[in-house]
């Protein structure tokens, strides 16, 4: 997670069901992001299957426009390096695939995964990550938000594979909705899952980190083997559009970005 007052930093998939519903008026920049704390890189594993309380952590950033390429790839580098701390089961970050949303545009993605919430606090205080922040990542971004959810347990591993497509879908819901909408909400995310076998992984919760996530409450995320499958599956525009008109009332905006996990070599690039 990334604090950034120096501490710590499916249309399709899920837009296939749900694509910006309407534009937003422009949103000012923010960066005073206050840590989660409770008061591609991964870790070898053996295809585990995730815990019952698997973290999911997504920070979306722009960088500035012009910004030297060397420091975009340091920040890319630096962040990935992350994985050294004993807190991250798994971490990734790089270039965005596509962004589908409006006004909202980002040209990087991390992702990472932890075993419980106390990890994920420990892993935003760590020194490392402090100075990852405030040397790599603050001084060349115009636009950042995160979200954390407590993830599903739908049967998928840890770890994200190299050259798999990633879908992140994140909802801003109407005011005064209910816990019974967003129930059904995460009923249609399921519902892909169990329609399309291209989907490798599925995750979805509701953000427990309000303070950073530009009013987003619900978030998604589906794991693909690689781009094609994920575009076999954004190309059902008769599912697509059924799933949409099962949600589309209770919406106020969507974003949802598309991403390819680098290999270690080439994820600065």
């Amino acid at each position: 997670m990334l604090c950034l007052k120096a501490r710590t930093l499916f249309s399709p998939s899920f837009s296939h069901t749900f694509s910006p519903p309407k534009r937003l008026p422009h949103l000012k920049p923010s960066f005073s992001f206050k840590p989660y704390t409770q008061s591609p890189t991964s870790k070898p594993t053996t295809n585990v299957k995730m815990s019952s309380e698997t973290i999911e952590h997504v920070v979306l950033f722009k960088v500035k426009d012009n910004t030297d390429p060397s420091k975009v790839n340091a920040m890319v580098n630096a962040l990935n390096a992350l994985i050294s701390l004993d807190q991250v089961v798994h971490i990734t970050a790089g270039p965005v695939l596509r962004t589908r949303s409006q006004p909202l545009t980002f040209t990087h993605l991390l992702h990472s995964r932890y075993k419980s919430k106390d990890d994920l606090a420990a892993y935003s205080a760590h020194p490392s990550h402090v100075s990852v922040v405030k040397e790599n990542v603050l001084p060349i971004i115009d636009d950042i938000m995160a979200v954390d959810w407590v993830s599903s347990d739908d049967g998928h591993v840890d770890t994200v594979a190299s050259g798999s497509a990633v879908k992140l879908t994140l909802l801003k819901l109407k005011e005064n909705l209910g816990e019974d909408v967003k129930s059904e909400i995460f009923r249609a995310i399921k519902g892909i899952k169990d329609s399309f076998p291209q989907i490798s992984q599925i995750s979805y919760g509701e953000n427990f980190s309000p303070a950073r996530a530009k009013g987003y409450s619900l978030a998604s995320l589906a794991v693909y083997p690689g781009v094609s499958e994920l575009e076999a599956v954004d190309s059902n525009h008769e599912f697509v559009n059924s799933q949409k008109d099962k949600v589309r009332d209770y919406l106020e905006s969507v974003v949802v970005v598309d991403y390819v996990v680098p290999s270690p070599q080439s994820a600065s690039l």
